[in-house]
């Protein structure tokens, strides 16, 4: 039976110059991956935090195109979870839930930066569209 606690983690790993060269995102419980394979990290990759930040959850939609409302859904729980932990880190005036988002820590040496951010589930689920009602959208523009 899965866990019902979908708290989870969101680690980023940026290097000295704050760009991202990774994040992993799991479970707390279970240590479980969420996400991955939406193409999110290797577009990210590279990219300043002040980049990320800007980074609009529509136009990732444009970009990597998932093919399921299950894919969509994972890539929002990955641009959710990149985008809370940089704004956290630069101290942006980003609306932030705090009681949801929390960093844990952040370490820095000479290599970078890791950033570690706890992420409580959403009161309310975030309406999910269909990729033919997208596709339907953007033919009707």
């Amino acid at each position: 039976m899965p866990c019902k606690d979908t708290t989870s983690k969101v680690t980023i790993f940026l290097n000295k110059d704050d760009r991202l060269i990774g994040f992993d995102f799991s479970k707390i419980t279970c240590n479980k991956g969420i996400g991955g394979g939406t193409g999110y990290l290797e577009y990210c990759e590279g990219k300043s935090a002040e980049e990320i930040l800007r980074l609009e959850f529509d136009e990732s939609l444009d970009i990597l195109k998932p093919k399921s409302t299950e894919d969509q859904f994972l890539l929002y729980m990955e641009w959710d979870a990149l985008r809370t932990s940089i704004a956290q880190f630069l101290g942006s005036d980003f609306d932030i839930d705090h009681k949801r988002y929390q960093i844990t820590s952040i370490n820095s040496d000479e290599t970078g930066t890791t950033v570690t951010q706890v992420m409580r589930p959403p009161d309310k689920m975030p309406k999910i569209v269909s990729c033919k009602k997208r596709a339907n959208s953007i033919e009707i523009d």
